[in-house]
């Protein structure tokens, strides 16, 4: 007796064979999905590798010459920033966010369809609801003036981030749910279908 389980994983439109993310959707909304695709990458590995980078060369200095370097912290900070707020838009790309799913997987196929559409457009709603706020809080970082004390940049700069993150998370959900609109399947992103639709038993 073999069990085939769900595959979470399944996204025969995620990548092709040259590791190059090529989008599910159609036209100019596939152009779209790909770019942002581009810009997550980019963004979370600069952020990993300049902090690695940073982090060594810190650690060297202290060994070598007895003392880090002063603006060190601060780059990690800027850093651990931009990884996390470009990490929530790749995490809902790849369908990796936390899910509460009991009721979820408990119905039928159709009913997730449905679900998911509504979850994926609640979710992008509350994403660009964040993205105005968060672009609200650098207005006021802004307004006041303040500066990194080592790297003397304004400290509304490094926040930057936050707005841009929760927009192209935001984004992401929205195509995820015009996905959900044009095919099939039930897709947990625009490139991950949900494994449950295709479980099977064999005896």
């Amino acid at each position: 007796m073999s069990d085939k389980s769900p595959d979470l994983d399944k996204s025969p439109d995620l990548e092709d064979d040259t590791g190059t993310f090529e989008s599910g959707l159609p036209g100019f909304l596939g152009t779209i999905d790909v770019l942002i695709s581009k810009i997550e990458a980019i963004m979370l590995a600069m952020g990993v590798i300049l902090m690695a980078v940073n982090t060594c060369v810190n650690v060297i200095a202290r060994f070598v010459f007895g003392e880090g370097l002063f603006f060190s912290g601060e780059i990690n900070r800027i850093l651990i920033i931009l990884i996390t707020f470009a990490g929530i838009g790749y995490a809902a790309r790849h369908g990796r966010h936390i899910r509460m799913s009991a009721i979820y997987d408990s119905i039928p196929t159709k009913g997730r369809k449905v679900l998911m559409i509504f979850i994926a457009l609640f979710t992008s709603v509350i994403m660009f609801f964040l993205c105005y706020h968060s672009y609200a809080y650098i207005e006021t970082l802004y307004s006041r003036g303040r500066i990194l004390p080592a790297l003397g940049f304004e400290i509304w700069m490094i926040y930057v981030w936050a707005p841009v993150g929760f927009a192209i998370t935001g984004i992401q959900y929205l195509l995820t749910a015009i996905k959900n609109f044009t095919s099939k399947d039930v897709y947990l992103s625009t490139g991950v279908v949900d494994g449950y639709a295709d479980t099977e038993t064999e005896v």
